[in-house]
């Protein structure tokens, strides 16, 4: 009679070994904390400490287990480099420059819908920096005796669908090789006016992350020298008051000699 070899045992969902994406939504759920004081600088220092040494998905889901953001899919771990998924829309955010100008960007949360309007003034968009909850962004833009400029980055899809009526439209398709990457489509028209968007060349979505993990580490590094230095003042300060201590005992004892021996 043949023996069948036993299938092997399947290995549990916390013993999966992370990857580096893993390590890095994690490490962008503690800054998040950070940043919004649900951690201060010493816990953010040693859960990021913990994060770099972690080899599995066990040792990670603890580090955010009382975070607000490891309720949401197990904190996402199992996911893609994009941060587009099911969770509470971001509502549309309106740019209106009249005879002024209007600008939004850095590190913010792109909606699925912008509204720009420029009238004798001027609109800036940069998406180079933002993080995008789903995958499509709408930019419905008007731009009269104005203009709006719109960066977005090098690695997401840029589609076009509006018009220049005595003025300027120029949109510069771009195609992302990934299929999940992030999509904006600009609509409108530009009445004596102009509407410029393009690709910031160099900007990559990843490049973000790549700066935050180097902020981390920077920031792990800075609060590692101020601990080391807080250790040795105290090292220091014990020394010194063990020595005053020993200084009082002799005085206190050659005071007592002489008092006896006079």
């Amino acid at each position: 009679m043949i023996k069948t070899a036993p299938a092997p045992a399947a290995v549990a969902e916390g013993d999966i070994r992370a990857s580096d994406a893993d390590r890095d939504r994690v490490a962008e759920i503690l800054r998040e904390a950070l940043a919004e004081g649900r951690l201060d600088p010493e816990e953010h220092a040693e859960r990021i400490d913990t994060v770099y040494r972690a080899k599995t998905m066990g040792e990670l889901e603890p580090v955010v287990r009382d975070l607000p953001a490891a309720g949401k899919e197990g904190a996402r771990l199992g996911q893609e480099a994009y941060a587009h998924g099911p969770g509470a829309p971001v509502p549309d955010q309106n740019l209106v420059a009249i005879f002024s100008a209007s600008v939004r960007k850095g590190r913010w949360q792109a909606p699925a819908r912008i509204n720009a309007f420029a009238l004798f003034g001027s609109v800036e968009i940069d998406l180079t920096e933002a993080v995008f909850p789903q995958q499509q962004v709408q930019i419905n833009v008007t731009a009269i005796f104005g203009s709006v400029e719109i960066r977005v980055p090098e690695n997401i899809t840029l589609r076009s669908s509006g018009s220049g009526v005595l003025g300027s439209f120029e949109v510069e398709s771009n195609d992302a090789e990934d299929a999940d990457a992030p999509q904006v489509v600009i609509n409108g028209y530009a009445v004596l006016g102009s509407v410029e968007a393009r690709p910031k060349r160099g900007a990559w979505i990843r490049d973000l992350r790549d700066r935050l993990w180097e902020g981390h580490r920077a920031l792990r590094d800075e609060l590692r020298e101020e601990r080391r230095e807080r250790h040795h003042q105290l090292r220091q300060d014990r020394h010194e008051w063990h020595e005053r201590l020993r200084a009082e005992r002799h005085e206190r004892r050659d005071r007592f000699r002489k008092g006896a021996g006079s």
